[in-house]
């Protein structure tokens, strides 16, 4: 009203009032809406992160169908330094709901000594199994995908819809299952303490976990790969990591 005052000089008619009163409503109506608006911005909660995938993640929870193996396998770390890590044992046993860390801590002196003292126990044999590995082509056909055009992650190897796969050496089956995102069927192979092989994207696996395997035994039928064509994913992983097949394979 004492801005009415000012501007009709202190003459107010009815109307005038009318008017005043609208135009402070609307001034009101501005100034909480300015309000509500600012509060409603600062009280915005944060946009959260994407999880991260398991390659870069610090922990890993146990799922139903998770073995050391896989675990290792999809870290890209490698089941003997998850068994390390977390004070796992021979035979290697999981638990659903087991929290597994992902990354080296500092070991105490009494695994420290553990660790020796296996390594001392197992370096001869191990490497005289390791100078005995010759591998061979798991299956017959034309590589369509290789090491580079896998992400240093294998090879895809051509074929036909059922064509048997083989083992290309003599190991334990150590994963045998689906649970592995992007594999499809997957059959992992411990071949010592060193060497693991895979053979993803089968129609059918024909071995089970545990079971030993001989050289040229057939394990699994082939299925179709990522390009939807018939095809055999294949890996050679050393200490966890994948290394190229062609180097090991005979020619």
């Amino acid at each position: 009203m004492l801005l009415c005052n000012v501007l009709f000089r202190g003459k107010v008619l009815g109307w005038q009032s009318f008017a005043c009163s609208l135009n402070r409503w609307f001034l009101l109506l501005f100034l909480s809406f300015l309000v509500s608006g600012c509060a409603g911005f600062q009280s915005q909660a944060p946009i959260q992160p994407k999880k991260r995938d398991l390659t870069s993640s610090s922990y890993y929870k146990v799922k139903k169908g998770d073995t050391l193996y896989s675990v290792g396998f999809r870290s890209g770390h490698g089941y003997k330094r998850l068994a390390v890590w977390n004070n796992i044992y021979s035979p290697y046993k999981l638990y659903i709901g087991q929290k597994l860390k992902l990354f080296k801590s500092m070991p105490t002196k009494e695994v420290l000594k553990k660790k020796i003292k296996k390594k001392n126990t197992s370096i001869s044999t191990g490497n005289k199994k390791v100078l005995k590995l010759h591998w061979q082509w798991p299956v017959t056909g034309k590589i369509v995908r290789n090491f580079y055009s896998t992400g240093s992650k294998g090879i895809d190897i051509s074929g036909r819809v059922g064509q048997k796969i083989k083992a290309a050496e003599s190991g334990v089956v150590a994963y045998s299952g689906s649970g592995l995102l992007g594999y499809g069927k997957l059959l992992i192979i411990k071949h010592n303490y060193l060497y693991l092989s895979a053979y993803a994207h089968n129609r059918r696996l024909l071995v089970k976990e545990g079971q030993k395997i001989k050289k040229g035994q057939l394990i699994a039928e082939m299925g179709v790969g990522v390009n939807g064509k018939p095809a055999l994913h294949f890996e050679i992983r050393k200490n966890g990591k994948p290394v190229n097949p062609v180097i090991y394979l005979s020619k």
